[in-house]
């Protein structure tokens, strides 16, 4: 017989199994010699008050043990079958290519960056000699920008698609099956290349390609189709259905299809800076304790704030985590955050960002059009990559300094490796960012203690929240409503944010190709 119920406990009591059982059986009314098995389905930490829960929804078995669920992924040999092309090889790339060999296609992958592992040393020359190789860094690369950059599976929302099966084709390459129960999964940057290798030979194994090194620089479009795309390097890779997941910094791509006059959108997104607590500090603000109870993770926080109708709002919170630096050109600072799986940094980190309206914050960069979004980007990346120095050393200011216009006089221990340098963003960020900030902060001085503090240092800056272009598509087909055959993917085209999300994407755009030839 199995039992569902949901308990709370404290984090004592689920750390001792038996007292655990002890406490399911009393909430039964079984014995506790009668339970044989106890399957947890989801966790989560209940911290809102000075008591501590821990609630946990599970499977309780009496008379029989629970079976142990096996994740698997039967790959058929698509080697022969009809080839379909995917830009990017992120999550979107390689959850699109799982489902087409599940469909009986073959993929042939074109990734502009390196294998997982050869990454390594691209990130870091950024980090020791602030050296950033253009198709080869935090965001280009095997993996795509998560990879190297946190390996959080937040998305909940089914409306989005699947996610219990993206979680369930993560574990079968290799991921703990925790995060199936975990109310806030996370791989961590340290395991998840493994992962992504895993996947990388699970699509070659089945006959599909994974082309590393090639930029694609021209797309093959003849009487509205496509057919094919073009590297850098001058070869040709032809197909009649193309799968666009390049994620939301390949400006270069946005900017080839402007000039080949395929439709473009302005889209709204968000930009602002990083900011950097110790993270006993927040374990302190989240847990109500001064020392955080051993058996509880670093603690987490995310809040949003409305300033004169806009939204600003914490994004990419990163517990026990790394401020890194994720420029993809020369000439721009770009900081984003990563924590490893224990998240046993010293440091908390989290994007502070306000909501850029498109098309009304766009105005003064209207000239050009659909990029609009794109070069405001670039703007305020330059503006840090100046005021940083002309390296990766990234701009900062302790957060009261900068609510309050003062330049800071010295900067606190950050986990930032190309370091950082006093700079008055405050004078430095357009008003509609730097003021939204300064008067959410405000806000949140009153409801965050000890959130507000000298002790926090801020970085600039935070520009790479999402896409600021939109490729558009017909919402059925999912082709682009011009060119037939060009399926634009997941977070590059503005359609997706994040690790699950974009593998959701990518698993539509393959059905949508699946159903079409079916």
């Amino acid at each position: 017989m199995i039992h569902s119920l949901t308990i709370q406990v404290t984090p004592e009591e689920e750390a001792d199994e038996q007292r655990l059982k002890s406490l399911i059986a009393e909430k039964l009314a079984l014995s506790t010699d009668s339970i044989t098995g106890i399957k947890k389905l989801k966790r989560s930490i209940d911290a809102r008050s000075r008591t501590i829960k821990i609630q946990i929804h599970a499977e309780v078995y009496v008379g029989e043990a629970p079976l142990r669920q096996e994740y698997r992924f039967d790959a058929p040999s698509v080697a022969d079958a009809q080839t379909v092309l995917i830009v990017g090889a992120g999550p979107a790339g390689l959850f699109a290519a799982l489902r087409l060999i599940e469909g009986g296609f073959k993929p042939v992958i074109l990734e502009r960056g390196k294998d997982v592992k050869a990454r390594r040393r691209d990130l870091a020359a950024i980090n020791r000699e602030h050296i950033v190789n253009p198709d080869s860094n935090y965001c280009f690369g095997e993996g795509g920008a998560g990879t190297y950059s946190d390996g959080k599976l937040y998305t909940r929302s089914t409306k989005r698609g699947d996610v219990k099966k993206v979680l369930e084709l993560l574990v079968a390459h290799g991921a703990s099956d925790d995060i199936l129960v975990e109310a806030h999964p996370h791989i961590g940057t340290n395991k998840l290349p493994q992962i992504i290798v895993n996947i990388r030979e699970r699509i070659i194994n089945a006959g599909g390609e994974v082309h590393f090194n090639t930029r694609v620089t021209d797309f093959l479009i003849r009487n509205n189709s496509i057919q094919g795309v073009v590297a850098a390097d001058g070869r040709e890779f032809l197909g009649a259905d193309v799968i666009l997941a390049t994620g939301h910094s390949a400006r270069d791509i946005f900017e080839i299809l402007a000039a080949k006059n395929v439709r473009l959108e302005a889209k709204s997104f968000a930009m602002g800076l990083r900011i950097e607590h110790p993270q006993a500090l927040i374990d302190t603000m989240q847990y109500r304790s001064t020392v955080r109870n051993v058996l509880l993770p670093s603690a987490a926080y995310s809040w949003v704030e409305q300033v004169g109708g806009r939204g600003v709002f914490s994004f990419c919170m990163c517990p026990g985590g790394i401020v890194a630096p994720c420029a993809t050109a020369s000439g721009e600072v770009v900081t984003n955050g990563w924590s490893p799986s224990k998240r046993n940094n010293p440091y908390a980190n989290s994007g502070v960002v306000v909501a850029i309206n498109a098309p009304d914050d766009l105005q003064p960069f209207s000239q050009y059009g659909a990029l609009a979004g794109l070069k405001f980007q670039q703007q305020l990346e330059h503006m840090a990559f100046e005021a940083g120095g002309r390296a990766q050393s990234a701009p900062a200011q302790r957060m009261v300094d900068f609510v309050q216009g003062i330049l800071s006089p010295t900067l606190p221990a950050t986990s930032y490796q190309p370091g950082i340098v006093s700079a008055p963003l405050h004078e430095l960020l357009p008003p509609l960012i730097g003021e939204s900030l300064q008067e959410a902060f405000r806000a949140l001085s009153k409801k965050m203690k000890p959130y507000f503090t000298n002790e926090a240092v801020l970085h600039g800056v935070e520009s790479r929240t999402s896409s600021p272009v939109r490729i558009p598509r017909d919402p059925v087909r999912l082709e682009h409503p011009d060119v037939r055959g060009l399926y634009p993917c997941a977070e590059g085209a503005g359609f997706a944010g994040g690790i699950v999300s974009a593998a959701i994407d990518g698993q539509k755009c393959a059905e949508a190709i699946i159903a079409k030839k079916s």
